[in-house]
């Protein structure tokens, strides 16, 4: 353990910053559109499922953003035997015919068409809120917590409080004992003395903030919606509460959307100092405070964006780099280090390790972080140091155009949604709008000179 005391380490097992393979779900979706003959399609392709015993979970249609004025059809399928079958024909009378899936899709027939499935619109992470591979109130035999039957009745009520919430609803307002009061303000009292020397000067000046609008300090745990309506208001950043730990793959899908999935249980008031897992400390401590800066904000969305649709080793890439940034980056501002990670600003001990002479820094490079190895049970060997959160943005964008796809994706603020891009009458009408754009930048340009 290097010699580093376990009260002041934040044991990373099963972070959601290190990759996290997805749940297993053999569920397939069929994306496909009639063009202009689109009349009674949609039932002669059902007649189609039917004839080869292809059973229906959920069928969807709307309007085409490929095509002007015609239809798209969302058909998800249980897995069968049968369907190449079916995705052949529909080839073969269908303008397009996309094949998503939760799993790899391993029948070359089929290969080509296949697209990882990833969430349209920001409703659709309701999709995977059950599908967590670590529930909350499931502790190992390690856990200060296990012998305790007080505290994993109240982990397992706060995790299906999580379990429950959908898109839309009221964030949940928790009433925190006293106990895990206490808990909370003796990590915030012992963190708040590091970062004035430790923390990097973006989470200095936001910190003071979420002190005054969300009442952050050592006798009270804030709320999600006093919290969430703040990032909102700064950023377009929100929170969701979360049941356990996800894969890294739908971890990094909401960040694409500016949401944060967060837990809202806290470490066993036995230890305060340190936690197995993600808590509400390292969450609001420090995640937080960053996803009201717009620089680090943009930057989050841009993992996120990019592993949509990305194939399983360039998840693993990306959920790498974001371990060596988003969880413990290192930045240098006025020739010194400082620290901008979550997992860094979450534990005393190795924030003032991180900053010591002992490990060993590199430079950001996703190219090169992405296949950095790392220990997820003792401090970090090794820290990437980015010279601003734009740096690091503009390296990543550039490495998320490495990655194979047959399709470009943009974010649209007004609706929550991602437009898949892979038409050329998507490409017009996007020129359209940074045409726009551009004659606004100009126009107050003059205005400004």
């Amino acid at each position: 353990m290097n010699g580093h005391t376990d009260e002041n380490l934040m044991s990373h097992v099963a972070h959601k910053g290190s990759y996290i393979p997805p749940i297993e779900d053999e569920s397939i979706t069929l994306i496909f559109s009639p063009g202009k003959d689109g009349v009674g399609t949609l039932a002669n392709a059902l007649k189609l499922f039917k004839e080869y015993n292809v059973n229906l979970l959920h069928i969807e249609s709307r309007s085409s953003d490929r095509i002007p004025n015609q239809y798209e059809f969302f058909v998800e399928c249980a897995p069968s035997d049968n369907i190449t079958k079916v995705v052949e024909i529909l080839k073969g009378t269908m303008v397009y015919c996309s094949v998503v899936s939760r799993n790899h899709v391993s029948d070359s027939k089929v290969q080509d068409e296949y697209v990882p499935w990833f969430p349209l619109r920001i409703r659709d992470l309701d999709k995977y809120a059950n599908q967590i591979l670590s529930h909350g109130a499931e502790l190992d035999a390690d856990h200060p917590g296990f012998t305790d039957p007080v505290y994993r009745t109240r982990r397992k009520y706060l995790a299906d409080i999580a379990l429950n919430y959908r898109h839309g609803d009221p964030l949940p307002h928790i009433e925190y004992t006293e106990q895990e009061i206490k808990t909370w303000g003796t990590v915030f009292r012992e963190l708040t003395k590091l970062y004035p020397t430790h923390a990097c000067k973006e989470y200095n000046h936001l910190f003071p903030l979420l002190v005054e609008n969300c009442g952050y300090n050592e006798n009270s745990i804030p709320q999600f919606e006093d919290i969430s309506n703040f990032l909102k208001d700064s950023t377009g950043f929100t929170l969701r509460p979360v049941g356990g730990l996800l894969s890294s793959r739908d971890f990094l899908a909401g960040l694409a959307f500016r949401v944060f999935h967060s837990t809202q249980y806290i470490r066993h008031h036995s230890r305060p100092l340190y936690t197995p897992e993600p808590d509400i400390c390292h969450e609001l401590l420090g995640h937080v405070p960053l996803f009201a800066n717009p620089a680090f904000a943009q930057f989050s969305q841009e993992i996120g964006l990019a592993s949509l649709g990305a194939p399983d080793d360039y998840i693993k890439k990306l959920a790498t780099c974001y371990w060596f940034t988003v969880e413990f980056g290192l930045c240098r501002q006025d020739s010194e280090l400082k620290a901008y990670g979550a997992g860094l600003l979450s534990s005393i001990g190795e924030l003032q390790y991180s900053l010591s002479d002992q490990p060993e820094l590199k430079p950001f490079d996703p190219e090169v972080t992405g296949k950095q190895e790392y220990p997820i049970t003792e401090y970090q060997p090794t820290y990437f140091v980015a010279e601003s959160f734009d740096d690091v943005k503009e390296k990543l964008i550039k490495f998320a155009n490495t990655i194979p796809k047959k399709f470009g994706i943009r974010y649209n603020p007004y609706t929550q949604s991602v437009q898949v891009l892979d038409s050329k009458l998507q490409l017009q009408e996007l020129a359209n709008n940074i045409s726009n754009e551009l004659q606004i930048l100009r126009y107050t340009l003059n205005k400004v000179e």
